[in-house]
């Protein structure tokens, strides 16, 4: 059991931001926590990194209690925090070697982090000249230095720019194969392409914990196709099996099926046989989006 939470609460005077939490998660997994902004998210992180100690209940990562082994389990755990902190005066390779000797890690651990987060033609620059995305990964890497078991990442994906997203969620997915990755994400989109599982919690409490494919079995999906001109919703309605169709925006629309079956290629071969032409055709849980809604609205 890579993680154990066991009626954890935390109290901020007379408000909860977290009310009698309990889960547990396993290895390898990669596990979204979800929830609306002030959900009790973040708190629950710095809890599993030994930042913050809860008011009641415990917990344990890879097996190390939370209060009594808080040094054995900041080594077993690589941390990506929401706001992530750097020393923007410091070099990418500089800053990465400095935080190496800490865990006494050799160079080569840096250089190969480096190359695996994408960090390699930014080496050689100053953290401070960086984008936002690229500061991300650097955060990214200096999680990883120390080969950890367990990986926390709050928010790991922000700033990026749609390359570097499909790169470290990509990333994230390679390193969820071996290890136990528990992140948070208010983008649905990301769980779908990298959560096995999704914890939703609301008001500090858990509402849902669901494996991704039960709620892929719905009776229900939206598939989002962006064409080069607008279509009309009549001419939509002619797909088998359709329930509604939104034009979100420009040429994009979301078109809701009722069926589990996977409907993108119905989609494209409408398209084909009509003369249109296809920019972007995804599919997104339509279970998912509806679920979070439903639970976190109450």
């Amino acid at each position: 059991m890579s993680i154990e939470v066991v009626g954890v609460s935390k109290h901020y005077g007379e408000q909860k931001a977290l009310n009698k939490i309990s889960f547990r998660v396993n290895k390898p997994e990669i596990v979204g926590f979800l929830g609306p902004n002030g959900a009790g998210k973040s708190t629950m992180m710095k809890i599993l990194t030994t930042y913050m100690t809860p008011s009641e209940g415990t917990a344990k990562v890879n097996g190390h209690d939370i209060k009594e082994s808080k040094q054995l389990v900041q080594q077993s755990i690589g941390y990506l925090p929401e706001h992530n902190p750097l020393y923007l005066d410091m070099f990418v390779k500089e800053y990465l070697r400095f935080n190496a000797q800490i865990y006494k890690i050799s160079k080569q651990r840096v250089n190969d982090v480096i190359e695996l987060t994408g960090l390699t033609p930014e080496a050689h620059k100053k953290i401070g000249q960086l984008s936002k995305g690229y500061r991300q990964r650097v955060g990214l890497a200096n999680a990883l230095l120390h080969n950890p078991d367990v990986l926390i990442l709050d928010e790991p994906t922000t700033g990026l720019d749609p390359n570097q997203l499909i790169d470290i969620r990509n990333l994230i997915k390679e390193i969820g194969e071996t290890k136990t990755v528990f992140l948070s994400t208010h983008i649905m989109q990301e769980v779908e392409a990298m959560c096995d599982r999704v914890i939703i919690i609301n008001k500090g409490e858990i509402v849902a914990d669901k494996k991704l494919n039960e709620l892929r079995d719905a009776k229900e999906q939206i598939v989002i196709v962006e064409f080069d001109y607008r279509v009309e919703d009549a001419f939509l309605l002619k797909l088998p099996k359709v329930k509604s169709i939104t034009n979100t925006h420009g040429f994009v629309y979301e078109i809701t099926f009722k069926t589990s079956e996977d409907m993108r290629s119905y989609v494209f071969d409408f398209a084909h046989d009509n003369q249109l032409k296809i920019l972007q055709l995804n599919q997104k849980n339509a279970s998912l989006e509806s679920l979070f809604r439903d639970l976190t609205s109450k």
